[in-house]
């Protein structure tokens, strides 16, 4: 990113001169989501438009068995700016979001998903912030549709046990949906955890951070890409990453059973 343009954009402000100089990607991880690609494509692209920026829209297809990586095709044959990047199977929702980082070329970065759960036109207020300063500016669900009472009582315990084992300060009922500044997103891409919990590596990073409240719909058609295994394992994960205290807590009854063990032995021998 030109550091010049960067500095210009802090001390002045928002400035319509300006504006065509900002690029803006927009990385949309998609896993068999032909039901609703087209719309999202719509929605989406309407929503850009009526921001004062160039921008590319990435939709990262991660292994979908469907119809979907022909939808892409024609999405990318019929518009410039489009790209497309398959991956060669499913790794799951975080690894695709950072391969869509690792080519997005834009001065920010949008991650949204593909199922419109998350609106697109929140996007103008991720921009907005963005012009105003911040390095990150994330959508934090007032509303959850959709969404039966179990998975919004499992999601706010994860938040809380994250919470109390994390020296992190990760907010919760927040997801991926955010807008990142280019310095961002390269110190995210520079970070090589395996296991990537995305939102709270956003998170230990710092910068300057902004919520932005919205209410996230229900999904459009097509199922959750998220049952309840991927989600405790997902919830491990990013329990594991974030903390040290599991980590503690089977040393410490490491020492414990190594200690058993040897008082077993001079018993024994006694």
């Amino acid at each position: 990113m030109n550091p010049q343009l960067d500095e210009d954009r802090r001390t002045t402000g928002p400035n319509p001169s300006d504006a065509p100089r900002l690029s803006l990607s927009v990385v949309v991880p998609c896993a068999n989501e032909e039901e609703v690609l087209l719309e999202t494509h719509r929605q989406l692209t309407a929503a850009l438009a009526q921001l004062s920026l160039t921008f590319e829209i990435l939709y990262v297809d991660d292994g979908s068995t469907d119809s979907t990586p022909g939808i892409l095709r024609q999405l990318q044959l019929g518009h410039d700016r489009v790209k497309v990047l398959r991956l060669s199977r499913n790794f799951g929702h975080q690894v695709a979001i950072t391969a869509g980082m690792t080519y997005a070329g834009g001065d920010a970065v949008v991650v949204i998903d593909a199922d419109l759960q998350d609106p697109p036109e929140v996007i103008a207020e991720f921009v907005k912030s963005w012009r105003e300063g911040y390095d990150v500016a994330y959508g934090v669900r007032t509303e959850r549709q959709g969404e039966n009472a179990f998975k919004r009582g499992t999601a706010k315990l994860f938040y809380k046990i994250i919470g109390w084992l994390s020296n992190t300060d990760i907010p919760a009922d927040t997801g991926d949906f955010r807008l990142m500044d280019r310095k961002v997103v390269n110190a995210l891409l520079s970070m090589e955890e395996h296991d990537r919990f995305i939102r709270g590596m956003v998170s230990w990073l710092g910068f300057s951070q902004l919520a932005i409240p919205y209410r996230r719909k229900s999904r459009l058609a097509g199922k959750t890409k998220y049952p309840l295994v991927k989600m405790i394992r997902f919830a491990i994960d990013a329990i594991l990453s974030f903390s040290t205290i599991p980590l503690k807590v089977a040393t410490g009854f490491g020492f414990l059973a190594s200690g058993m063990a040897v008082v077993g032995i001079l018993l024994a021998f006694y």
